[in-house]
């Protein structure tokens, strides 16, 4: 008798279970094991047909996701598929479903394909097999054990045994060392000597979640199921590892009696004496419990140690700068000449400060001094692509239109106006090269890998120590100020962006 097969996160009873978000998720992850690149979950109202992105086997693909509760589906999806490759403009196109096509499915694919629209069909006997046969256990490109850096080594290493001993540890390493690897490395360690225990991994934001389940799919076996748990989103079992907002893991925990062996924390920073997070983290004091930041200090003064220890391993930027890791910043800062910013609050009858007139005005002549300074950039810079980090929307669609008179063509505004699909088309054609500038307002703060960006210019303030810019990562970073701001200690008041290519 042959062995029998390991479950993996396409078994069919868990894709049925799992329902229509869940199941484009796993699509997604399929795609991650079949060495795609680029793959954007486009699903929503307004998709045109699509849910998924990617780029395979150095072609542009469209993924329309049908999940039924049902044995067949209609050739509904067919024609869906079919509309979002020529709205997409994609190469190849494929209806993926975990059950079978209906006749009326498989004669309308027929007959697109007889006038040269090919749509390919992955039904849940396909998908099963990819899961089985098909896929390795891990996904290509795993950084793990020797691939790891020396330091990533130590960290996590020394976490490893402060959980085992103490119960508790906290990593502080700068964006761009690769948090989500030793994450990600100390889960699959974890799992290695624990393969059917339950992980809780608990962010504060719902976006983040979903993020962080991504990421961690590199580093987790296909026979481990992952999930995320939201105020909007239960799933039928948290087996595996559960990426949930700190908010719906207290209410399973407190509600259900979820015990995971091991909590990690993500932005560990937000935790603090009271609140949501100390809840948690009371309610599973009996759990080993890692935190991971960047950025270890609280507005309150709270300090991490007093709940996780002192931090097993830490590398700031300084640190990583000097060990190679990090990126080396040219940064310009640019101000107006001649001006005593200092006399403009006595003077306005308002009593408008200098931050209130760059919110209230724009200025053309400085936003076209700005856009000639990144000319001189992008013409310094091998290959560019930049971001331009704008104060409000309306003075984002000028400085794109400004930059579009000065030969930029494709000078894009991403921001919170556009849905969800619109910013991932948007970006998916700034990673293809195709839009190589984005002027981008409060959507690419934190929580960003965009690594072949290599030019970024601030026209706006900012006084939040971590907020801008915090994963935007490439081999060299030309920053420019165009703020025309005061100066605090003779330092502009804006974030240096810590610029680097991180392996996470």
């Amino acid at each position: 008798m042959s062995s029998p097969i390991a479950t993996t996160f396409l078994d069919p009873q868990r894709l049925a279970a799992g329902g229509p978000a869940a199941f484009t998720r796993a699509t997604e992850r399929l795609l991650l094991f079949l060495d795609a690149t680029d793959i954007r979950n486009i699903d929503g109202s307004g998709d045109e047909g699509g849910d998924i992105l990617a780029r395979l086997r150095n072609a542009r693909w469209v993924f329309q996701t049908k999940w039924t509760s049902h044995s067949t589906i209609n050739k509904e999806g067919v024609e869906q598929a079919d509309a979002a490759k020529a709205f997409y403009r994609t190469d190849r196109a494929v209806l993926v479903t975990n059950a079978d096509e209906s006749s009326a499915a498989r004669k309308r694919r027929a007959e697109l394909r007889s006038v040269g629209s090919r749509i390919d069909l992955w039904n849940g006997e396909t998908l099963s097999r990819f899961g089985e046969e098909v896929i390795s256990d891990w996904p290509p490109g795993r950084i793990f054990g020797d691939k790891l850096r020396p330091y990533q080594r130590a960290a996590v290493r020394k976490a490893r045994i402060a959980l085992e001993r103490d119960g508790r540890a906290l990593v502080v390493l700068a964006t761009g060392l690769g948090k989500t690897v030793v994450v990600g490395d100390v889960i699959a360690d974890f799992l290695g000597d624990n393969p059917d225990v339950d992980i809780l991994v608990v962010a504060h934001q719902k976006e983040l979640v979903g993020q962080l389940e991504r990421a961690l799919w590199r580093h987790i076996p296909k026979s481990v199921p992952t999930q995320v748990l939201t105020g909007d989103r239960k799933p039928p079992d948290l087996m595996g590892v559960t990426c949930a907002t700190v908010t719906s893991a207290l209410r399973v925990v407190r509600e259900d009696g979820y015990r995971p062996a091991l909590v990690v924390v993500d932005e560990a920073h937000h935790v603090s004496a009271s609140g949501t997070y100390a809840d948690l983290l009371g309610e599973l004091a009996d759990v080993p419990q890692l935190g991971v930041t960047a950025t270890p200090w609280r507005g309150d003064r709270y300090d991490l140690s007093r709940h996780f220890g002192d931090p097993v391993f830490r590398m700031g930027i300084a640190d990583g700068m000097t060990a190679g890791y990090l990126a080396d910043v040219d940064y310009r800062l640019l101000i107006d000449e001649n001006v005593d910013w200092e006399a403009v609050h006595d003077a306005s009858a308002l009593g408008l400060s200098v931050r209130d007139l760059n919110h209230k005005l724009f200025l053309p002549q400085r936003d076209e001094e700005i856009a000639d300074h990144i000319r001189v950039a992008w013409n310094n810079t091998p290959q560019p692509r930049a971001i331009v980090f704008c104060r409000t929307i309306n003075h984002a669609e000028e400085f794109a239109q400004l930059l579009r008179e000065r030969g930029w063509t494709r000078a894009e505004v991403l921001s919170n106006r556009q849905s969800k699909r619109e910013r991932n088309i948007l970006m998916s054609e700034f990673a293809d090269g195709r839009v190589p500038i984005v002027c981008a307002v409060d959507v690419l703060n934190e929580g960003v890998d965009v690594p072949d960006v290599n030019i970024l210019c601030f026209v706006r303030h900012e006084h939040r120590r971590r907020k801008i810019c915090r994963s935007l990562y490439s081999s060299r970073v030309s920053e420019l100020c165009g703020c025309g701001s005061e100066l605090v200690g003779g330092v502009c008041d804006f974030s240096v962006v810590e610029g680097a290519r991180g392996n996470r």
